[in-house]
């Protein structure tokens, strides 16, 4: 089973893939966590991915691809994996195919995470986190607070709020989903591949509607 997760900041790509992926055992390969391994680990697209990083620029195409060729040909993928953050958009989509094909491996389904803007401006401008690094805690104000208001619940740390989960930000991150990545619905829904799952539900209705789709689509 090769998956690909389609879906807006907030539809809970995150939290379906990670469930997935112990459901499945599957390998759960997020960009920004290969990027950070990679990095760490030194090799050679990582190398490559810091130097545009330190000097505060963006990770070119060419090199996420490296360092999805170099992750997705070791043997532990032969099992089967979930991509979740790449591609992002039209011109990556073409560069993944391309990779899958050389390594003759092919998507088995692309789930697109459909979930209206005014929900999903709800869950981030709500999002708080826990700055503490070796906590990493995420609460949020109306569907997940903490017992006591501002304060995480596992290290008593003062929670904040992202700028990135403000809500002028959130309407311009999802601006530049609906422009750049959303169009991937339709290149792959040309391919055969989409399946469709409603994510404003609670997320374990949407997992378990998820794995009743999966599973009567017979795929492997």
């Amino acid at each position: 089973m090769q998956l690909l997760f389609l879906g807006a900041p907030g539809a809970g790509k995150g939290t379906q893939c990670k469930m997935l992926a112990k459901e499945k055992g599957l390998c759960h390969l997020s960009s920004g966590d290969l990027l950070r391994e990679a990095v760490k680990q030194g090799t050679e697209a990582g190398i490559k991915a810091k130097g545009y990083m330190d000097q505060g620029n963006l990770v070119p195409d060419e090199v996420l691809i490296a360092m999805f060729e170099e992750k997705l040909s070791q043997p532990e993928l032969k099992k089967g994996f979930i991509l979740d953050g790449f591609p992002r958009n039209l011109d990556q989509a073409a560069s993944l195919d391309e990779l899958l094909e050389k390594l003759n491996s092919k998507l088995t389904s692309v789930i697109n995470l459909e979930t209206g803007n005014e929900i999903l401006e709800e869950r981030i401008t709500g999002r708080r986190v826990c700055p503490n690094k070796e906590c990493n805690s995420v609460f949020h104000t109306k569907f997940a607070p903490p017992q006591k208001e501002g304060v995480c619940d596992n290290c008593q740390t003062e929670l904040v709020h992202r700028s990135d989960d403000k809500p002028e930000v959130v309407k311009k991150r999802l601006s530049v989903y609906a422009e750049q990545t959303e169009p991937l619905i339709k290149y792959y829904k040309d391919k055969g591949l989409v399946v469709t799952i409603d994510g404003e539900a609670d997320p374990k209705e949407v997992f378990q509607s998820l794995l009743n789709t999966l599973n009567s689509t017979c795929v492997k």
